[in-house]
């Protein structure tokens, strides 16, 4: 899984950042390994002349092996939290990305070769 982090103006320690980010979504997403090529992680402070509520964001994109990317992003007061609110989201839809994907290839049919079941 390769993991890109970009930063936008008014982010400081940006490399520091970089690192720490790329080992907290090695980590959040390592079972999700096998089918995450590649995440790409966009954290920005949209006022950052400025002090205020909910002005940092971050934005997170994996992309599946054949499939459609998956993204969302999350706002909040500070770097670390919009970070880890954009990291739950992304593992909760993952998941269920992956669970539609897969998950149904494992279940019987209730019907069997064509008929419903009646009683």
């Amino acid at each position: 899984m390769q993991i890109q982090v970009n930063t936008g103006n008014g982010i400081e320690n940006k490399d520091t950042l970089e690192r720490w980010a790329d080992g907290e979504m090695r980590q959040a997403l390592a079972r999700f390994a096998a089918d995450v090529t590649r995440v790409e992680i966009h954290l920005s402070d949209e006022n950052h002349a400025a002090s205020g509520s909910a002005d940092k964001r971050c934005t997170m994109e994996a992309r599946l092996a054949g499939h459609q990317p998956l993204a969302v992003s999350h706002h909040a007061s500070g770097l670390d939290e919009a970070f880890r609110g954009a990291a739950d989201k992304l593992k909760r839809t993952l998941e269920s990305t992956l669970g539609r994907l897969y998950g149904h290839r494992d279940r019987d049919s209730i019907r069997k070769d064509g008929d419903a079941v009646v009683e």
